[in-house]
């Protein structure tokens, strides 16, 4: 590896093989970053889940060895995960920049009519007071540009830097007043009531239209990426979904439902394995940029705070050996997109990720519709750090 300046007198970034200078980008980093954080969160949780409470010492063994595609084993992120990185990332996710994320909740399903309901309360979010979020946060971002760009497909090209863009992700979501902040402490990533026809569909679509072109024995390895990351976001969704489920909705008992976790996850021993490969290139793009992480203003007006914020990343990031020493490349990027072939393969995947990214308009449930937003935001900014 060799530690290379970027060119326009940006931060440090490590450079291996196949890294491109990505930090020169510009990226919209409140939306991001967070994003990516609870991305990693997410999958570290589901893991840990599985370790704590539902994986027999049987099923264990099946879950033993190199993680498909990747450059740990399973023991190895089971260790890091318990003693590393849930512990930090617990931490991070309850300060003022990672527990407020901006988004635009309410736009048109660009496929077909939204039909979907969602018959419990707790599919609603509950957005923030003005004077609840840092005033830092109210200050429109410079990054975005006019106030009237649809949030629909279709918009004037024209209108819309692209240099500020991710291709991997549909993202026409102007910073206007139709954006809300949501503080995610409050409105966690559990069950809803949403299911029926309309949560089927969504899923389906996905699967079918996206990840599903080509027979999956026939695939190469970048088809097989995106079915496989996918899958691994599905399979963490669900375990939130079983870890927290209304059990009770008279005395509103909430608890584990470890039959669903069965039938969703556990039974399918390749969605297991894909939740790990998940959580394991989320993990690469975080350590692949974590100089200009280190680096970033974690801006909110409270000083002490963004200390804390800054020292937890730089614990997470920086100076923490064991995950340098344990794993040191999660998952070998520069593997992808070779020969005269990958860059038509590539673009082609971007256009899937982006149906992926534009379908999330079309959830039911107001809440889903949020974690789906914010999950495939930060697994399409994953993908932009890896493969710029």
């Amino acid at each position: 590896m060799e530690k290379k300046k970027s060119e326009n007198g940006g931060p440090t970034v490590t450079r291996g093989r196949g890294e491109a200078p990505w930090s020169r980008r510009r990226w919209r980093w409140k939306a991001v970053v967070s994003a990516v954080a609870v991305l990693l969160l997410a999958t570290a949780v589901s893991s840990r889940s599985f370790q704590k409470l539902w994986i027999s010492p049987w099923d264990a063994r099946k879950y033993s060895g190199m993680v498909e595609d990747c450059g740990c084993d399973y023991e190895t992120v089971n260790q890091l995960n318990e003693e590393v990185l849930h512990p930090i990332l617990q931490e991070l996710v309850k300060t003022s920049f990672f527990r407020y994320f901006k988004v635009k909740l309410w736009c048109d399903c660009p496929f077909w009519p939204d039909d979907g309901m969602c018959r419990l309360r707790d599919c609603s979010v509950c957005e923030c007071p003005d004077n609840e979020f840092p005033e830092l946060f109210k200050e429109p971002s410079k990054a975005r540009l006019a106030d009237d760009m649809a949030c629909q497909e279709g918009k004037p090209q024209a209108a819309v830097n692209r240099t500020l863009d991710n291709p991997w992700t549909h993202d026409d979501e102007t910073d206007n007043a139709e954006m809300t902040y949501v503080n995610l402490q409050l409105n966690p990533e559990r069950y809803t009531g949403y299911s029926g026809p309309s949560a089927r569909r969504i899923w389906d679509e996905i699967y079918k239209e996206n990840c599903a072109k080509y027979p999956f024995k026939e695939s190469c390895s970048e088809q097989k990426l995106l079915y496989k990351l996918i899958s691994g976001l599905h399979s963490s969704i669900s375990v939130h979904i079983a870890s927290d489920y209304l059990i009770d909705e008279v005395v509103e008992l909430w608890d584990q439902n470890l039959d669903l976790l069965h039938d969703r996850v556990m039974k399918h021993p390749e969605r297991v394995r894909n939740l790990y490969f998940t959580f394991l290139f989320v993990l690469r793009a975080v350590t692949k940029a974590a100089d200009y992480l280190e680096q970033f203003n974690y801006n909110t007006g409270n000083s002490q705070e963004e200390l804390k914020t800054t020292q937890l990343l730089v614990q997470l990031l920086v100076f923490n050996p064991k995950i340098r020493a344990s794993c040191p490349l999660p998952f070998d990027e520069a593997q992808l997109w070779k020969g005269e072939k990958g860059p038509v393969l590539m673009h082609q995947i971007q256009k899937q990720f982006r149906n992926i990214s534009a379908m999330m308009d079309c959830v039911g449930c107001e809440k889903c519709r949020l974690w789906g937003k914010l999950q495939v935001l930060g697994l399409g900014t994953a993908l932009d750090i890896l493969f710029f």
